[in-house]
């Protein structure tokens, strides 16, 4: 089984990625692990690499197709970030959502700063993201429709929503 895990900042898919990764004694891919990778593969410090991909169209190229062919020869792993749905195709998909309120607090909590400007820097990353996404891969974020569960991150917590998808992932079979 492939399971992707897709959700905007702040929306627990690392979180909840990793507690899975955990239980099923699965290894774990995050598009931000790959965006290290490919920052280290040039020598460069990450605000660096992240400033450079903002004019670069052909780095998210990379880190797209490095998922896109993890996903397509592997099994039995998470894959996890923004595009992974998209970039998996046999997978169990899954969006975890929150409002962008929400998000913002549990990005300070985690990182820092102050909650207004971590929502500027939200909201220019995210409107920044949609327009390559869109212009890139002709992929709309906020269309749903590819993803198989799509669950509230502030209904439930990281534990719940683990609980959730535990279900879903032993009614696929699991990770055999």
């Amino acid at each position: 089984m492939l399971l992707s895990i897709s959700g905007l900042p702040g929306s627990g898919t690392t979180t909840v990625g990793k507690l899975l990764a955990v239980h099923y004694s699965v290894e774990m891919i995050s598009a931000g692990d790959v965006f290290r990778g490919l920052a280290k593969e040039r020598g460069m410090t990450l605000a660096d690499f992240g400033s450079l991909a903002e004019s670069d169209p052909s780095i998210d190229i990379e880190i797209d197709k490095r998922q896109s062919e993890i996903a397509n020869n592997s099994d039995g792993l998470i894959l996890e970030g923004r595009l992974a749905g998209h970039m998996a195709g046999n997978a169990l998909k899954v969006w975890i959502k929150a409002p962008m309120e929400v998000r913002v607090r549990r990005i300070v909590e985690r990182e820092g700063s102050s909650f207004d400007v971590r929502m500027q820097e939200t909201l220019e990353r995210e409107a920044s993201e949609a327009l390559r996404y869109k212009e890139i891969h002709s992929i709309d974020i906020n269309d749903l429709s590819i993803y198989d569960l799509v669950i509230d991150s502030t209904r439930w917590d990281q534990f719940a929503i683990t609980a959730i998808l535990k279900q879903a992932i032993d009614a696929c079979g699991g990770f055999e």
